[in-house]
């Protein structure tokens, strides 16, 4: 083996040990969402409906108040996985709750602040496999043609959250959309112009990608198992349109599967997905698609099952896309299109991330006869094992 192929090897190995290694980083609570549904039911009322992480919010309320009464009861439902315990421990503390989040979670006009109440108590709900808990605020401001909506909540002293999505759906001051906020922004105004608000979405589809181990678990595993740079763009499109199609359905509200389902089979669509080139080096058939000359390729029947079945897994990748969005009712078409552009933002960084690994790739392939093989086995059989452990651990977990 020549020594630019140990060297791609050593490259490939230990961006590979980067990302299984970080899988227990990317656990949950280490980045968090919020939701917030806000609608003005009447003048002079701006209803906010929030959707926080149970646990994070438990923890952020009682550390900020020095709470501990409600560190203890709170923490002692979430382990005992209780939705009614849960409830109760944040009604019984609902002042030190309202007190973090209010001053984290505001919504102003030009003019002055508007005051929260809590409306009703709180109410738990399951999020990618996880507890939420749902508080509904009820701000009283003063009249005015705009309104801005401030999130801060949870990057703060909490040093176990890497950073918070704020994902926000509203229909306020004659107007109606959806805005995603973090630390670099926070803030927006109703009368911010719709090119920001959908830059907001394909930053927030680019990130999500990147961050997401799995989905990037999956792409490797789709480019190990291709010979030519337009099969996988070919199979990376076929994913990115399988999603696309799951989000349109979930964001009219004609499906919706429960976490506990779908997050075990994004595992196993890794592992099989990853295993394909496997399967193919064993029967002795390459990788499955047959050449054309002059540098065309057609796909034979094996190639199109491959086809396939990266659709239907796509399909449930998107179904985590949408969970990740909050997207579980039939929202607006407006949001639609915001949620069209995050899936710009991922197929964006998907051949971003293509046009890097796959030249890589080659070179190791081209450095000796049986290059293809090892290269594309070894990347195989390392994604298809994570695959297959994430899969145990969520079946359990969830």
């Amino acid at each position: 083996m020549s020594s630019v192929s140990r060297a791609l090897v050593v490259l490939t190995g230990a961006a590979l040990a980067v990302l299984l290694g970080a899988a227990p980083a990317l656990a949950h609570g280490f980045s968090s969402t919020v939701y917030a549904n806000v609608t003005a039911p009447e003048t002079g009322h701006v209803r906010t409906e929030l959707g926080l992480e149970y646990d994070l919010l438990v923890v952020s309320a009682a550390d900020y108040e020095k709470d501990d009464p409600l560190f203890r009861q709170g923490t002692a439902a979430f382990s005992d996985q209780d939705p009614a315990k849960q409830a109760a421990a944040l009604d019984a503390h609902a002042a030190s709750v309202m007190k973090y989040v209010s001053e984290r979670f505001r919504v102003t006009t030009p003019d002055a602040a508007c005051t929260p109440t809590q409306d009703g108590g709180f109410g738990i709900e399951q999020r990618e496999g996880v507890p939420y808990a749902r508080l509904v605020l009820d701000y009283q401001c003063p009249a005015a043609e705009s309104h801005e909506v401030h999130s801060a909540l949870f990057p703060d002293t909490e040093s176990y959250v890497r950073d918070t999505k704020t994902i926000v759906t509203y229909d306020l001051d004659l107007t109606s959309g959806s805005a995603a906020l973090d630390a670099s922004k926070p803030s927006f105004s109703t009368q911010q112009p719709w090119t920001e608000r959908f830059w907001e979405f394909f930053r927030l589809g680019a990130e999500h990608l990147l961050t997401g181990l799995d989905h990037i678990l999956f792409l490797l595993a789709l480019i190990a198992g291709s010979r030519r740079l337009r099969e996988i763009v070919l199979a990376a499109t076929t994913f990115t349109l399988a999603h696309s199609v799951t989000f349109i359905l979930a964001a009219l509200g004609l499906v919706h599967v429960p976490a506990s389902i779908v997050e075990p089979l994004i595992a196993l669509s890794i592992a099989i997905v990853a295993a394909w080139p496997l399967w193919q080096l064993w029967r002795g058939k390459g990788h499955g698609m047959e050449l054309e000359t002059e540098g065309h390729f057609s796909l034979d029947r094996a190639g199109w099952i491959r086809l396939g079945v990266v659709f239907c897994f796509g399909l449930a990748h998107g179904l985590g896309f949408a969970s990740a969005l909050g997207i579980d009712t039939a929202w607006s078409w407006t949001l639609l299109w915001s949620l069209l552009v995050f899936n710009v933002g991922i197929e964006v960084v998907q051949l971003a991330i293509i046009a890097v690994v796959f030249p890589l790739l080659m070179l190791v392939r081209r450095s000796s006869p049986a290059a293809p093989r090892w290269s594309s086995g070894a990347i195989a059989a390392g994604v298809s094992v994570m695959g297959l452990t994430w899969f145990v651990e969520r079946v359990f977990a969830l």
